[in-house]
């Protein structure tokens, strides 16, 4: 029996967990070596020896045993279908999610090539991994692969995200850290939104791609604090604040500036950023809008208020430790998606009845909308029709 048992649920949020030669094959050969060098590939390559991490360790006939029972126990390396494309339709199978967007892991951040100064392997960098993406998601139409396409230059973007949508990409994965010469919002950047309109397939935001907390504030004299993995390098309670607050600012601006109205039929998604934060940040963006409106003609010519602009053209996954009903209640039922976060460890081991708890008291629309409805209008024509309500799951729809 699947984790998902007659029910229609769409999976906003999944992850790769690639192996530390993931981009190679997929590399530029004339940069791989300059690739290979970045403090980033560096740091990254330090962390080799994981539990599970090869093939071989997968291959063993008593873990393949374990395969079934142990779904949503074993995480990271060690999840069924973390890195071999072969095993994921099962893992899928098993979890029993009508799709699954997919992400990376190992490429977040794409190496902190974005706001340096080699753009030509920053673009690179971002043209392998989509091509690995697309190659690993190509082995099950339920696997939606994301592209991730750097606003750094103009020119290299519109032609990262015509290749990526080309590939086969079902969603466009952007930073939501404001980039280096020019704002998000620059007209420059309008044909990578008309190509993604056109397509009908989403501009994502996820975390990893957002302004880090400043070091700083660890300096407390007090001992290190760890993170969900034992270590230090990952989310704790303080570094895990700003994680928003560069989306909220890069989005914010974005309808201001008349992006969402210049592409109406174009959708947004914030994945893994949260969503607590939604309801404020709507309520603020009308206070802006209000209060500048006599001085801004951009603020005049919006189509509606931005809180309305937001439901019509966003979307947000919220974390499973949030309360989504008092989320759903405070910005509307249009808004937030479920994600599992398959199979990192900070999507919990029964992503479900956290979900389904918060979820008491809400409308049984809101409650469709939240676990099927919103990612099928978030995903626009990048979800094939047939994928949108399964024939098996038409009841539970």
């Amino acid at each position: 029996m699947a984790y998902v048992d007659g029910r229609l649920i769409h999976d906003a949020d999944s992850h790769l967990m690639e192996l530390d030669d993931c981009l190679d094959p997929y590399f530029e050969r004339a940069l791989l070596a300059r690739f290979h060098a970045l403090p980033a590939m560096q740091a990254k390559r330090a962390q080799a020896g994981r539990p599970g991490k090869s093939a071989a360790a997968h291959a063993d006939p008593a873990f393949r045993a374990g395969v079934d029972a142990n779904i949503l126990l074993r995480k990271n390396y060690e999840a069924h279908g973390a890195f071999l494309p072969a095993d994921r339709p099962h893992a899928l199978d098993l979890l029993g999610f009508a799709s699954q967007l997919v992400f990376t892991t190992f490429c977040l951040g794409n190496f902190d090539l974005d706001h340096g100064d080699d753009l030509e392997l920053c673009y690179a960098a971002a043209s392998a991994h989509n091509r690995m993406m697309t190659d690993f998601c190509a082995v099950d139409r339920r696997l939606l692969a994301t592209a991730y396409v750097p606003l750094e230059d103009f020119d290299r973007a519109i032609a990262c995200a015509r290749e990526a949508i080309a590939l086969g990409a079902k969603g466009l994965m952007v930073p939501s850290l404001c980039p280096r010469r020019h704002g998000p919002s620059h007209v420059g950047l309008d044909p990578v939104w008309a190509m993604a309109q056109e397509a009908g397939i989403p501009i994502l935001l996820h975390v990893g791609g957002e302004e880090k907390l400043n070091p700083v504030y660890k300096e407390n004299g007090l001992p290190p604090v760890p993170d969900f993995h034992g270590g230090d390098d990952n989310f704790t309670s303080v570094s895990y604040m700003p994680i928003p607050n560069a989306a909220m600012q890069t989005l914010a601006t974005l309808i201001f500036d008349g992006v969402f109205d210049r592409f109406p039929r174009l959708k947004w998604g914030a994945i893994e950023l949260g969503a607590a934060w939604v309801p404020g940040w709507m309520r603020a963006m009308d206070s802006a809008a209000h209060a500048f409106m006599k001085n801004e003609e951009r603020l005049k010519r919006l189509s509606a208020r931005p809180s309305e602009i937001v439901r019509r053209q966003f979307r947000a996954a919220p974390y499973p430790h949030e309360d989504t009903g008092w989320i759903i209640a405070n910005a509307g039922d249009e808004v937030c998606l479920f994600s599992s976060d398959y199979p990192h460890i900070e999507g919990g081991r029964h992503p479900l009845k956290r979900f389904d708890e918060s979820l008491r008291g809400c409308s049984p629309e809101a409650v469709r909308r939240f676990y099927a409805d919103n990612f099928i209008d978030l995903m626009g024509e990048g979800l094939a029709p047939e994928l949108r309500r399964p024939a098996h799951l038409k009841a539970a729809a």
